[in-house]
């Protein structure tokens, strides 16, 4: 294979893992570091810390490409995805599956670095990234699958960083599900009338004129279960002054999706990545050595 061919196909394999469009690695990645940071009581091990970085960047590009390859026959029928790789076939279904197979063995290569529990984890994590992208077929509620999947890393982190599953976890995987149905229904509003034509199914479709009032409902509820996280955790004024510009992040996303304009609809989606960041932020700086309760 000459030089030009090769550049080309890393070229494609980077755009089926959407390295180009990281949104999706900085939304698993802030519950992750949120995890971290509250298992470690603000100093979680730099090795487990690096860890779990690059696995969401593994693991996050194999979704990417285990769900084109489930949606390889209806990609070429949405406009926003029909010149993905697998779908304009300038990837074989053979390279996308020996792509998705090769990432999922270098995470698992990091996940065996840690102790037995977030191992035995690590089977369920991957048994929700792999059933993920079917479940559209399935029922209109594959938005809390996917926060299940994207959430995982917050049961590992508790797992990696203490040995043991403590209710907090559960409570910040719970508010994981959440948020990612927030997003992702943000999200499938933008391709909701295309998934109507081939038949997938969606939080957006089922939701329909109600979507925005259940959003609505849905972040209130995040950042209820958020503040009850900081008083189970003892954190200081820092961690909710961060959930408070949080949630004005949550209402620029209501005025964003106020018409439900697709373009619209899109950024509120992105704005999600803002709204992690400043949980994470206050979170850190809360847990600064001389920060007062």
């Amino acid at each position: 294979m000459n030089i030009d061919r090769l550049e080309n196909r890393l070229r494609e394999y980077a755009q089926l893992m959407r390295l180009h469009r990281p949104i999706g690695i900085y939304l698993l990645l802030w519950p992750t570091l949120w995890a971290l940071w509250l298992a470690g009581n603000g100093q979680p091990p730099r090795g487990a810390v690096l860890v779990f970085v690059l696995g969401v960047a593994l693991m996050r590009s194999a979704g990417c490409v285990m769900n084109d390859i489930a949606d390889r026959d209806f990609d070429p029928h949405v406009a926003r995805t029909r010149d993905r790789p697998l779908a304009a076939g300038r990837v074989g279904l053979g390279e996308a599956v020996g792509l998705a197979v090769t990432l999922c063995l270098l995470a698992f290569a990091l996940v065996l670095t840690q102790n037995a529990l977030t191992v035995k984890l690590s089977f369920i994590g991957l048994a929700l990234a792999l059933s993920y992208p079917f479940m559209k077929r399935f029922h209109h509620f594959p938005q809390f699958h996917l926060g299940a999947a994207f959430g995982w890393g917050i049961p590992m982190a508790y797992a990696a960083v203490t040995d043991t599953l403590p209710p907090t976890a559960w409570l910040l995987f719970l508010g994981n599900m959440i948020w990612s149905a927030v997003y992702d229904t943000q999200y499938a509003m933008v391709d909701r009338e295309d998934d109507r034509k081939i038949g997938v199914k969606s939080t957006a479709i089922l939701f329909s004129e109600r979507d925005k009032r259940i959003i609505g409902y849905l972040q209130l509820l995040l950042l209820g279960l958020l503040a009850v996280v900081g008083l189970l955790t003892g954190r200081g004024w820092i961690y909710y002054l961060g959930l408070f510009v949080a949630a004005w992040f949550a209402l620029y996303q209501q005025y964003l999706i106020r018409d439900r304009e697709p373009a619209e609809c899109f950024k509120a989606f992105l704005n999600n990545n803002g709204f992690g960041l400043v949980i994470f932020c206050g979170l850190l700086l809360d847990f600064l050595p001389g920060t007062p309760d």
